[in-house]
This record gives structure tokens, C-alpha cells and sequence, in this order.
């Protein structure tokens, strides 16, 4: 069976275009537990400072944290919204940061939820993530107003709350940082990554009610042995079918999951948090859109039948030095703005080259797809 952090280890061992980048730990081990957080900014010019200034020391308190344990892996990713890009920085903006786009399908809906900062805490224990989270919360204090927290742990055999085996076509080596870090597309932010964050609970009832069968048909692999079914059975409303795209030359798009299942069974709440880091964010919003529009329109993913999104939210991770560097930059005052923008071009950067994917209208094409495919719940 797959075992998604032996392969992520291997891609942070493989000295590759990120050496020279210093991204933030986009491409780690799942670990055995994580904390999704996701904040809002407090209204105030106190609170902006203190966030910048949290961004400033946020590594540093990961190893403070992580030498305690440093057997346990932690790390901390620090992503931020699109709004609150705006609001604290000012021009210019990572090209692909955008709020996250609301999908209603005929019969499925892919909410759009606040988010302006988000940090994603992964150790092999759950005392970790608490260490560090508790910590980071003191750094902030005030300065942040929580808006979802999810806990989430590696369950056996690395599988989903449903039962399959997450994360079996994550890119690793090269190929991992090849799918999660902006390039010269947009060299300003080269080095940085997207991040898009769903929170998915499971009718587990009507689940399990499926014979194992049919299950497997709802997601496109056997169950026991975590095989993908044949072109010929593999039904197209399948997850795992819908989930492959494509650029213009054939190649397969991949982005980088760490999904972890989360639960509160007293609350009989059961679910999976989907996490998938890409290069750029229309590879999994194309993804996302075969979900929930369906590819063609209406033959969406049968596993969201079983499966609602409650959240939703996009956001740009710096790469580690510009992450630092943001804690001293500031937007510009409005008459500077007004400044910059009368007869100013447009923010150096832009998105990866928009061409027409196999079986799709338009869909972004990186300028060096790796090999493999992006699949965002397995």
C-alpha cells in the first residue's frame, strides 16, 4: 500500500530547484497528526503589525518548538489569504491569489469561507501540534479572531475516513517541488506555493450501507489492495476519473495533498480535511470543478454524495525569506497608491500559460508539468 510520508521524505531529501528557493515545508511527511487553523485578522492597525511581526518569527518559533522533540518533525506552514494580502501588503499580489471561487453544481455545492491566515501544523505527535499551535496563538494574542480549527491524524494504513488509502498519487522528488513551487512565472513570489483548504464530512451511515463494490466503483480503486480499476470498469463519475487533468500536450497536472480524516464521534461527526499545495491554484480548481460541475456538466463525482464541503479557502505561502521579509512591508498609503497606479504597469508576474486542456475548455498549463496526477481527497 501506498505510504504518502515515505514518498514526501523523499522529495525534502532530493536536492532539487528548491535548494536555491528556501520554500516553506510544502512538501513534508503527512506526519501522524496535524492542526488546520485558519484565522481572521482583527480590525485594527495593532493587529496588522502584530501579524507581520508573527510572520517575522514564525520559523523561529518552530524550532524553538521542534527541539524538544526534534525526533518528532514538526513544521509549521504560514499561508494568507488573498484579502488580507491586500490589506497588509498592498501591491503587488502573488498572480494566482484570489479569493477561493464558490462552485454550485447541479446538485453539489463547494462553499467560499473566510480565511486570512492559515497555518498548518504536521508533527508524528498530537502533543506537538499543540505545543506549537498554544504557542502561536500567545504570539498573536488579540491580533487574530479564530474561524475553523480542524485536528486531524493519520488513521491505519494511511487510509480515509471512508476506508481507502489517501494521498496515492502524490508527486514525489523533484516532481513534488515541480508541482507545488512558482517558478519564473511570477519571479517576485517564485519559490512560494497555493494552498487550498476544504473541510469534508462523511454520511458514514449511507457509506457503509454500499457494498464494498460499489464503494470501489465511487472511487475508482479496490479497496483492499488500493489498485486503480481498469479504463473499462473504472466508472466516469469515479473520483479517481475525474480527478486526472491534463495540459494541451497530454501531460498530467499534479498538485500535493496532506489530507488527514478528523472526527468527534460523540457528535457522530466524521470527515476529511483535504489540503492540496500546487503550483498553481487552477490545476486543483479545475480539479475541483470536474467534482463539483462535473466533466462533461452534471456528471459530477459521485463521491460527494457522500461527502459535503463546509469550508472553503485559498491561500498564497510565501517563500521562507520573503516570508520573513514581510514582517517590515507595509501597504502604501492611499495618496501612494494613487501614485503608483496613475500611468504605473501592471505588478511584475503573472499566471502560468492558460492553454486548453485534454477534454477541457481552458485550464492553466505549467510551463514544466511533472509526471504523475493530482487527485485532491485520495
Amino acid at each position: 500500500m501506498a505510504d504518502t510520508s515515505q514518498t514526501s521524505s523523499q522529495a525534502i531529501n532530493d536536492p532539487g530547484p528548491a535548494d536555491a528557493l528556501e520554500p516553506q515545508p510544502v512538501v513534508e511527511p503527512v506526519g501522524m497528526a496535524a492542526h488546520f487553523v485558519v484565522l481572521g485578522i482583527a480590525p485594527g492597525a495593532a493587529a496588522e503589525a502584530a501579524v507581520r511581526a508573527f510572520f517575522g518569527n514564525a520559523a523561529g518559533l518552530v524550532r524553538s518548538v521542534a527541539r524538544r522533540q526534534p525526533e518528532e518533525r514538526l513544521s509549521m506552514v504560514v499561508g494568507v489569504g488573498a484579502n488580507a494580502w491586500d490589506r497588509l501588503f498592498g501591491q503587488p499580489r502573488p498572480a494566482g491569489l484570489h479569493p477561493f471561487r464558490e462552485l454550485r453544481g447541479a446538485r453539489h455545492h463547494a462553499p467560499s469561507t473566510p480565511g486570512d491566515i492559515l497555518l498548518h501544523i504536521r508533527a508524528m505527535t498530537e502533543r506537538m501540534c499543540f505545543e506549537l499551535s498554544m504557542q502561536a496563538m500567545r504570539a498573536l494574542g488579540g491580533a487574530v479572531l479564530p474561524l475553523d480549527e480542524v485536528h486531524g491524524f493519520r488513521s491505519f494504513d494511511a487510509r480515509a475516513m471512508i476506508g481507502f488509502v489517501d494521498g496515492v498519487e502524490n508527486p514525489d522528488g523533484r516532481a513534488a517541488w515541480a508541482a507545488t513551487l512558482v517558478g519564473d512565472e511570477d519571479p517576485d513570489f517564485a519559490g512560494g506555493s497555493y494552498v487550498i483548504v476544504q473541510k469534508y464530512l462523511h454520511d458514514m451511515a449511507a457509506w457503509n450501507a454500499l457494498p464494498t463494490e460499489e464503494q470501489e466503483r465511487v472511487i475508482g480503486r479496490s479497496k483492499a489492495d488500493n489498485i486503480e480499476l481498469a479504463d473499462d470498469v473504472k466508472p466516469a463519475n469515479s473520483h479517481v476519473a475525474l480527478n486526472v487533468v491534463e495540459d494541451e500536450e497530454g501531460n498530467e497536472l499534479d498538485i500535493v495533498r496532506a489530507n488527514l480524516p478528523f472526527a468527534v464521534p460523540s457528535r457522530g461527526e466524521f470527515g476529511t480535511y483535504f489540503i492540496g499545495y500546487a503550483r498553481d491554484p487552477a490545476v486543483t480548481e479545475l480539479m475541483l470543478t470536474n467534482m463539483f460541475i462535473g466533466r462533461p456538466p452534471g456528471n459530477h463525482d459521485r463521491l460527494l454524495d457522500f461527502s459535503t464541503a463546509v469550508t472553503g479557502s485559498l491561500f498564497f505561502v510565501p517563500a521562507q525569506p520573503l516570508l520573513e521579509a514581510l514582517a517590515e512591508r507595509h501597504p502604501p498609503t492611499p495618496s501612494q497608491a494613487a501614485a503608483d497606479t496613475d500611468g504605473a504597469a501592471a505588478p511584475s508576474g503573472g499566471r502560468l500559460a492558460i492553454g486548453s486542456l485534454r477534454g477541457q475548455p481552458q485550464a492553466l498549463a505549467p510551463r514544466a508539468p511533472a509526471d504523475g496526477s493530482g487527485d485532491p481527497m485520495s
